[in-house]
């Protein structure tokens, strides 16, 4: 018997596609062509490449055909493809080399390192990557192609979930997945049985003439384009925190607090359409930072309670609130979030002058420069102070400050636990002019000398003590320096950036979309039902993906498993030329030999091996498991 009347289902090869394709006598398909004829037209969107006169000669082009040529060659797929790896390897050097948009004064000191490698980085514009012609050609470049991709076959897209399933072809024999059988059931019956099981199974079917043509699997062609415009919308979300951002950041001790305003950042940097009317009114006090560090083990030092506990307010009149703020989970208030970055310690000192007025008293933050919180700084005292002569003079002194101090003799000076478990400050005096009077700007956790003198010790050396908690450093001149305790400060960022959501929702769209893409085939099924020349109904069953899957030939033998309930196998018809039993003779005469087992109802013939007939559930396809 000929696979053409076989009831399992089957896949063909590559011959049997192109001949399908081609017609009797007719070349085989091109490049661009589905291979299957009309019934493999719009599976899917994807532009195909088309050339005139079959390919033999490309004709010239003028200035219109460049244009048009330019035009499919950037919105294809490829260049797509091309543009977006061009922008992943243009943000590395975004990533490894210090940007002026980030840290200035990474970039100055990279400058000062790199003599030879400065001036070639600046012509490329290496320290201002994200805002680079050569950046921002490839972003639109990208943004124009994923456009001009996605609207045409958007249209597309929308034509065919608007039109039908195409009509069955011809010879159902040629595409890929294919079954067939008899039946006794009249083909009106079988096509509206085929109506009922298609649909139930979610397929879009109608009947077209003498056939049932159904479709499966839009989400495909959906999660492509959904995919597509995720990254649009990831690309302007991307440009709009960019260009309408602001970030900075304060230091604040505790007791004291922040108001969102230009003046109280210690640092701000903001996009170029960026209006700073637009801050967002807001208030907050550092009631207090809290922080527990693990104690013992191979984990000694890593935090383990690392907040800031604060009482905000929205607006100038808004009502106070308690807060907390955590790493990774900042305050957000009213579109701008609060971020705690850093933590440190703050020595409390009282300065008082030759005569022993209170001149200063203040909590002064200091720097970590390690792990455990070893911290330096300068303390300055800038007015107010008067020797015991009466003459004006400002003091600088150099702090070192260890919240752990490993005790004396012990090797140096340096932290052995973050925590405030031996607190010590180390001072070194100076007095004369800090520079603060030049009008140029200074950094406050430094301490320039140059216009300043050392305190004098008994030995003619530098006056520098350690001291603890309540100790004092009594200075030559009858002033001194006492220190009175240990305050926290934590470290805040202060940003707001429009187009994070967007960026997190074009995100998980892409990927939702990608997967949909990936994972959904898009495939068509017909059933052919006519009465044959003998007057019994033979039923053809075929099926058409846009890849090769063996998913389609197991879903084609459920489907006919599932019409084969209504549409029975019918029993297969005698040969001409079978031996008769002869006239009078009864069965029970016949010779004792095993009786054959009777063909089931549900079957119409045996498989090609001549075995056992084959029910259509049971007949597995041609290169899947059975």
């Amino acid at each position: 018997m000929s696979k053409a009347n076989s009831t399992g289902t089957r896949q063909h090869g590559d011959e049997d596609a192109r001949a399908f394709a081609a017609g009797p006598g007719g070349p085989p398909p091109g490049p661009g062509d589905s291979g299957h004829g009309a019934a493999g037209e719009r599976l899917s969107t994807a532009p195909r490449e088309e050339r005139p006169d079959g390919g033999a000669g490309v004709p010239a082009m003028g200035v219109v055909g460049w244009v048009r040529w330019f035009w499919r060659q950037l919105t294809s797929m490829r260049v797509a493809l091309i543009l977006l790896f061009l922008l992943s390897l243009g943000a590395i050097p975004g990533s490894l080399i210090p940007q002026n948009s980030v840290d200035d004064v990474k970039v100055q000191d990279f400058k000062d390192q790199h003599a030879t490698l400065t001036p070639i980085y600046e012509k490329l514009q290496l320290f201002d990557v994200y805002s680079s012609v050569w950046f921002s050609a490839i972003y639109i470049l990208l943004f124009v192609s994923l456009i001009g991709c996605i609207v045409p076959r958007t249209g597309q897209f929308v034509g065919q979930l608007r039109s039908r399933p195409p009509g069955a072809p011809k010879r159902l024999t040629r595409l890929p997945a294919y079954t067939t059988w008899r039946t006794g059931a009249e083909p009106e019956e079988v096509r509206a049985a085929a109506l009922t099981v298609l649909r139930r199974r979610r397929f879009r079917a109608h009947e077209a003439g003498d056939a049932v043509a159904a479709e499966k699997g839009y989400l495909r062609e959906a999660g492509n384009l959904v995919f597509h415009i995720a990254l649009i919308v990831m690309l302007v979300a991307f440009a709009c925190g960019q260009l309408f951002k602001s970030e900075g950041g304060k230091l604040v001790v505790e007791g004291d607090g922040f108001s969102n305003t230009l003046t109280q950042y210690d640092n701000i940097k903001y996009g170029s359409l960026y209006d700073s009317d637009s801050l967002a009114p807001f208030s907050f006090v550092l009631d207090d930072f809290v922080g527990t560090y693990e104690k013992s083990g191979p984990q000694r030092g890593t935090p383990r309670t690392f907040e800031a506990r604060v009482t905000y307010a929205e607006g100038a009149d808004g009502a106070e609130r308690k807060g907390v703020i955590k790493v990774n989970e900042p305050l957000v208030v009213d579109g701008t979030k609060v971020y705690l970055i850093a933590h440190g310690y703050a020595p409390v000192v009282t300065v008082r002058d030759g005569r022993g007025k209170v001149v200063s008293r203040s909590a002064v933050p200091l720097l970590p420069i390690d792990n455990n919180i070893t911290s330096s700084g300068a303390i300055k005292v800038m007015d107010g102070y008067k020797d015991e002569n009466g003459k004006k003079t400002q003091l600088g002194f150099k702090a070192f400050f260890v919240p752990t101090f490993a005790g004396h003799g012990k090797g140096q000076m340096f932290s052995q636990f973050p925590a405030l478990d031996f607190p010590v400050l180390a001072l070194s005096a100076y007095h004369g002019s800090l520079g603060v009077d030049s009008g140029l700007a200074q950094n406050v956790y430094q301490l320039d000398t140059s216009k300043m003198k050392e305190f004098k010790d008994e030995k003619g050396e530098l006056l520098k003590k350690m001291l603890m908690p309540g100790e004092k450093l009594d200075l030559p001149d009858g002033g001194s320096i006492t220190y009175e305790g240990t305050e926290e400060w934590a470290s805040f960022q202060i940003s707001q950036q429009p187009g994070n959501g967007w960026a997190l929702g074009g995100a998980v769209a892409a990927i939702a979309g990608l997967a949909g893409s990936l994972f959904i085939q898009r495939r068509r099924v017909w059933v052919r039902a006519v009465r044959g020349a003998d007057g019994v109904t033979v039923v053809e069953m075929a099926g058409l993906g846009r890849s090769e899957s063996a998913r389609l030939p197991e879903e084609l033998g459920e489907l006919s498993a599932a019409l084969v309930a209504t549409a029975p196998v019918a029993p297969a018809p005698e040969e001409p030329g079978a031996p008769e039993t002869p006239a009078g003779r009864d069965a029970a005469e016949e010779p004792d030999t095993p009786a054959a087992p009777a063909a089931p109802a549900t079957t119409e013939a045996t498989n090609e091996a001549g075995s056992r007939p084959v029910h259509p559930a049971e007949a597995p396809a041609e290169g899947a498991e059975k």
